[in-house]
């Protein structure tokens, strides 16, 4: 036991021994998290200084904002400073922050995503219920459980691999610190017990998925059967940013999550790790200030026919 060496700090991975390289890179990384950082910062604003955005779609937006605003500064200023510096460390609390928080944004995105399709569900398939299903009070309900899965769910996994001491080694194959490398340099009690959670993480994500693609196979069997190529383009155009999000947060997932180890700095690690930590945060306010029009009119997706047949039975009183 006294030869072993207990490590409280680590050294990540750089792309170059080159200075020029790392000064070039850590600018390339300040411009895109800028960016990011402006288009969610201008995207929840303006859902919050506008009275007509305040809508159940707009705050699941705005709430979308945040946690990517959050989630590219969990890691990028830290890889901004360290190629600008030349520095490697990272402390052992710095790394357990930053596998803490980005599992936390991650989870709490997913779950954020889930309940966006069963909004986007229940404003195209059944729209004339829909000031009554998805209330404010639901809303917040909504929100406030995702912010507490996310919480639960990224402590468990965090002090399962920050549970035992580091004795493997300190070098972290990657420009951050993240599960697959914790997982690399922790102990095998550590390894067996998170292959277990990653597991279980899995069956959970495998339901939101069903959840989701139910939802989605229900809407796109909705807007097939409208007549109106008006409502068809408004109700596409409302529910298609979602979708891609979706799918550009699962390929990102799946590359984080199932793609090789790094064990060497290559460009091909640098842009994979810049794809799933990068890119969404950076994407998704162009993707939504292009396609969102309008949606808190929900009632104009609905058939004339069955406005004007609802409009009769209340002047009849049938209802």
């Amino acid at each position: 036991m006294d030869n072993i060496t207990i490590f409280t700090e680590f050294l990540l991975m750089d792309i170059s021994s080159s200075r020029e390289l790392q000064i070039l890179q850590g600018l390339l990384f300040l411009v895109i998290y800028l960016g990011a950082l402006t288009g969610n910062l201008i995207t929840g604003t303006v859902i919050v200084i506008d009275p007509h955005l305040h809508s159940p779609m707009y705050f699941f937006i705005s709430n979308l904002s945040l946690i990517d605003l959050c989630c590219i500064s969990i890691s990028v200023p830290k890889l901004i400073v360290n190629s600008l510096t030349g520095s490697k460390s990272i402390s052992l609390n710095e790394c357990a922050a930053q596998i803490f928080f980005y599992i936390f944004f991650a989870s709490i995105e997913l779950a954020f995503l889930v309940v966006m399709s069963y909004d986007r569900y229940v404003a195209i398939c059944h729209p004339l219920h829909y000031g009554l299903t998805i209330t404010p009070h639901l809303c917040t309900q909504a929100a406030g459980a995702s912010w507490a899965c996310g919480l639960v769910y990224s402590a468990i996994h965090t002090g399962n691999i920050f549970k035992l001491p580091f004795t493997k080694s300190n070098v972290i194959h990657q420009y951050f610190c993240d599960v697959p490398q914790g997982m690399r340099i922790s102990s095998s009690d550590v390894q067996f017990s998170e292959s277990v959670i990653l597991a279980v993480s899995a069956c959970i994500v495998l339901v939101y998925f069903a959840f989701l693609s139910m939802s989605y196979i229900n809407i796109f069997s909705t807007v097939l059967r409208m007549h109106s190529v008006e409502a068809r383009n408004k109700a596409l155009s409302t529910c298609t940013p979602h979708l891609v999000i979706f799918v550009l947060f699962v390929i990102s997932g799946l590359i984080a999550v199932l793609g090789p180890i790094a064990n060497k700095a290559s460009l091909k690690n640098l842009l994979t790790a810049m794809f799933y930590i990068m890119v969404p945060p950076f994407v998704n306010p162009i993707i939504y200030s292009l396609r969102n029009r309008g949606w808190q009119n929900i009632p104009r997706i609905v058939p004339k026919q069955k406005i004007f047949l609802i409009k009769k039975m209340l002047k009849t009183k049938q209802f």
